[in-house]
Formats: C-alpha cells, structure tokens, sequence
C-alpha cells in the first residue's frame, strides 16, 4: 500500500529527533506523503504540498514521539515456536527443537507466525526489522508484513552443506533460485516498504559456493545479507574444523562481509576480529536476551563501539527470548556490560542509537529511518511515560525510554506516516483472530515434538 497523501500532524509531543546534534524538541511533527515534512512549534511543522489538504490532527501533548525502533534480527517463523525450545543450548535448540519445527511449517502456519511476531513487534514500538525466515514459504511471511504495515527487509533462510538438516537442506542452485524468485516478487513492494535480503543461516550450514554466490548475486542486486556469526565456541570450532579459519576471517574470504553484511550474534570475537568488522563496515546485531538465554555470552559491545563498529540490536525469535520486545532488549543491553566494563560502559543515548540509527544502518536504510528529520520516512513512535515506573517527568528523557519504558507504553505507531497502532490497538490486524489462527497452527506444530 503507498503511503497516504492527507498531511498528518503530531501535536505539540516531546521529540527525540536522533539528528546529529541529538535534539529534544517540543513542538508538532508534519507528515506528508508519508514522510517527515517538518517539526518544531505549531505552525512551524511544514506546509509545502499539503498547504490546501484537509490535515488529520493527533493529539500528542504530554506524549514523547521518537524513530520506529529497528530490530536488526528476528525469525518470524519461530514465533510459533514460543515455550517449545526453553533451556537448551544452542546447538541441542536447533537440532531438537527449531529444525524439525521449521520444517513442519506450511504456508499457512508462516503466515501466522509472521502475523502474530509482526503484531507483537508493532504493538511494542518496532516499525523495521531485518528477518530471516525459514527455507520454505517465505512469500507467506511477505504476505503477512505486507498486510500490517510493518517495515521489513526479509529473506529465505539457505542451507545446503551436507551438515546441515536433511529436511532442510536445498541443493545449491534451487535455494539460489528460490531466493531470486523471492527478490523478483517482493523486493519493493508496498512503496518501497518490503524488501529482501540473502539469508544463509550460518557458516556450518553452507557451504563455500553457496556463500560466494551470495556475495556475488547481492552485490548485483544491491542486496543486505543478513547471517548468524561467533554465536557459541562450538559454532567456531565447527568452522575452524572445516574451513581451517577462524569465522569471521571466512566469511570474509568468500565475501560476506561490509556494509551490507549484518552479522547476528558475534559474542566470540576477539580484538583481531572486532578491528576487522570495523575497518569493513560490516553490521553487528546484538541480541542480549537470546545470548543469556541460550547461555551463550555477553557480546564485547562497547568493545566494538570503542573500536568504531556498527552495531544494531535484535530480538532474535521468540523460542530464545521469549519476546520481541525492543524496549526490554535495549535496557538489558545497558545493564549487562556494566558488571564487566563499569556502570559508564554503555550508556542510555549510545543504547538508544543501537535500536534507531544501528538498525538503520544494518537495514542499508540510514537515509529513510531511524532518526526523526525532515524528508525522511514517517516512521515514529509516540510513547506515554506517564505511568508511576517511568515519573518523576523531569527526569533525563533518554534514561526513561531507555530504562524505564516498555512495551505497553506505546500508544501511536505510525509505518510511512500510516498510523498503524492508535491508542495501543492494532489497526491492521484483528487480534483476536490473529491469537485464535497462530494458537490452532502452533498446535499442530507442537503434536511435531511429542509425536
């Protein structure tokens, strides 16, 4: 769907723009065709094009507007999996749990894994996420974004190494194709609000020409690659074992690796490793919940920003969460650095710019989101921070969002200047039939694991 043409007004909220100069502005936000037309003090919002429209007005006074949130890791498809796959390690989780769960999947269970991921990730504040799905009925995930307005770049998820999954593993050229198709199809609809990425899953999952063709086919295509790296120590001796490198320098050699590449995970590497996915570009997206979760660390953040990465944050999927909460993932990567590197070791702005800009950049959409400025797309947040956790109202803005916000504080959501959440309700989905269609598909799923 294009974005609206009415002009739209945010009256008279408390903006976190993220701009350069980090401004906190009171004033109204002017949307127009579905970008950012202006902000500041009422009648200083922007005229331009829509000076003669009739204008729709939301009421934001007392509310905090702030850029959609960025997940730079999600899978959908797992979201059905919640509760299936607790306490395990990674290794145990994917083979016990997630491989034959995902491939279970019909192309009706994904659409409603994605339908039910994408409302809870709307509903919570993300507008944009970078999503891996699985290896099959990835168009049904599309199908779903494109209904509720979600920001999402996505991808069929590729494996074809002999270790990988028999029921999952493709041969080389069908995934390729498949994902090509997928490019053909999707990539830029809905105004340019879905897009697709190349997603092999992990190195012990592809092999070498399937991973160098990627490298190839996405420079062509101008496409992200969106890949799990250094997650576990098992995972990087696997990789040792079977390439004779060590990941990161791998992935580098077949080419997956620079602006366009985001990497999940990375928790093991070394001070070699974080100097080489500086001088890259290449995108890190941490995922706190997952890491504790499955037990497979803390990652070296501060570290990486010291040293000038790029690094975004994520969810991950809900079997290793439990939730896909943006808020919930930024306060815990505040806290988790600050007993091995000092309470100063991430603060609430730099972790504020992992979920915004990080997210933008990892996406390779830095010029269209995660900051609120003029021309930019109208994707935003409107939060109330009004409730006893987050008072008194004085207090420093960015330490509220970052430490005190959550989920149920959203009030407005708004994807191209489409309000997509108002008033903390779900406008384009039934929810109801959104939890009675995914809890009849996880059903089915969960007869899979007891037989």
């Amino acid at each position: 769907m294009p974005p609206p043409t009415r002009p739209l007004v945010l009256r008279g909220a408390r903006v976190v723009t993220m701009d350069a100069a980090r401004r906190i502005i009171d004033g109204d936000v002017r949307i127009e065709d579905g970008r950012i037309a202006g902000i500041g003090g009422k009648g200083e919002g922007g005229r331009g094009k829509g000076k003669a429209k009739a204008t729709t007005v939301v009421d934001c006074r007392g509310l905090v507007v702030l850029p959609g949130l960025i997940q730079a890791h999600v899978h959908l498809c797992q979201t059905l999996f919640r509760g299936l796959a607790d306490d395990l390690p990674l290794e145990d989780w994917l083979a016990k749990r997630i491989w034959p769960l995902e491939a279970a999947h019909t192309e009706e269970s994904v659409y409603w894994s994605a339908m039910l991921g994408g409302a809870e990730l709307l509903l919570g504040g993300t507008t944009a996420i970078l999503d891996m799905e699985t290896v099959r009925h990835t168009g049904a995930a599309f199908e779903a974004l494109e209904t509720l307005g979600l920001r999402a770049t996505a991808g069929k998820c590729l494996m074809d190494a002999p270790a990988a999954p028999a029921a999952l593993r493709e041969p080389t050229d069908r995934a390729l194709s498949e994902a090509a198709d997928l490019g053909a199809r999707w990539h830029g609809r809905a105004g340019g609000r879905l897009r697709w990425c190349y997603a092999p899953r992990f190195v012990p999952s592809c092999t070498g020409p399937l991973l160098r063709a990627v490298s190839d086919l996405a420079a062509r295509a101008d496409a992200v690659i969106h890949t799990h790296a250094a997650e576990t120590p098992v995972e990087l001796e696997m990789v040792k074992r079977a390439t004779g490198h060590d990941e990161l320098s791998y992935l580098d050699s077949v080419g997956i690796a620079g602006p366009r590449a985001a990497l999940a995970h990375c928790v093991w590497v070394d001070g070699e490793g974080i100097r080489r996915l500086a001088a890259q570009g290449t995108s890190v997206v941490h995922c706190p919940s997952s890491n504790l979760k499955l037990g497979s660390g803390i990652a070296p953040v501060p570290e990486m920003l010291a040293a000038g990465c790029r690094v975004a944050i994520g969810a991950d999927g809900a079997p290793c969460n439990n939730r896909l909460d943006a808020f919930t993932e930024m306060r815990l990567a505040a806290l988790i650095q600050k007993p091995r590197r000092g309470p100063d070791a991430l603060p609430a702005a730099q972790v504020l710019e992992l979920a915004t800009l990080g997210g933008a950049r990892a996406l390779a959409l830095e010029q269209e989101i995660g900051s609120v400025e003029p021309g930019k797309r109208a994707d935003l947040v409107v939060l109330d921070l009004s409730g006893p956790h987050a008072q008194p109202d004085d207090a420093d803005l960015v330490s509220r969002i970052v430490y005190s916000a959550r989920a149920a504080d959203v009030r407005h959501v708004l994807v191209d200047g489409r309000i997509v959440v108002r008033d903390g309700q779900l406008k384009t989905g039934d929810v109801a039939e959104i939890r009675r269609e995914a809890n009849r598909q996880a059903r089915r799923l969960r007869r899979v694991l007891t037989g």
